[in-house]
């Protein structure tokens, strides 16, 4: 299966302005710095969720990205085809030539696998992840908490 950085870092970094934009714009150097990504690399991906309205930008001093739609109305399947990829299961990129211009034996499973995971996908929101992420950030047990739970 297919999923390359592409794809991941460009939800990892919708996720993160999600996260970080009540704060007000988030800049692409805090969340590569956060999320430990290049910077001109995240910035080429930056650029093509803008061209896609996910994202909004803002020019001058404090200025960053914010999201361009609701959180809810971001599906992570949207992210990953934004930037160009998509997660396919098959070896021929869906195309049905797996064998020199014929279809394997096994290429209708792994399609109709590709299939499901994009529907899964699709079935997510940004929305979702944010509610998944503070959830997870709120059962983390810092040194703040334990010590309070000592005394």
């Amino acid at each position: 299966m297919k999923l390359t950085t592409k794809g991941r870092y460009a939800v990892t970094a919708m996720l993160d302005i999600a996260m970080h934009q009540a704060q007000g714009p988030v800049r692409v150097g805090d969340i590569a710095s956060r999320q430990a990504i290049s910077e001109s690399y995240l910035e080429q991906i930056v650029g093509r969720l803008k061209r896609a309205a996910l994202l909004e930008s803002q020019k001058g001093p404090g200025g960053g990205y914010c999201l361009g739609a609701p959180l809810g109305q971001i599906s992570i399947a949207t992210i990953i085809s934004t930037v160009g990829e998509g997660v396919d299961a098959t070896r021929c990129a869906g195309k049905a030539d797996c064998l020199g211009g014929h279809t394997c034996m096994t290429h209708n499973l792994w399609a109709d696998l590709s299939d499901q995971l994009n529907r899964f996908l699709e079935g997510i929101s940004l929305a979702d992840l944010v509610a998944k992420q503070r959830s997870c950030n709120d059962d983390v047990s810092t040194p703040e908490r334990i010590g309070a739970t000592l005394l």
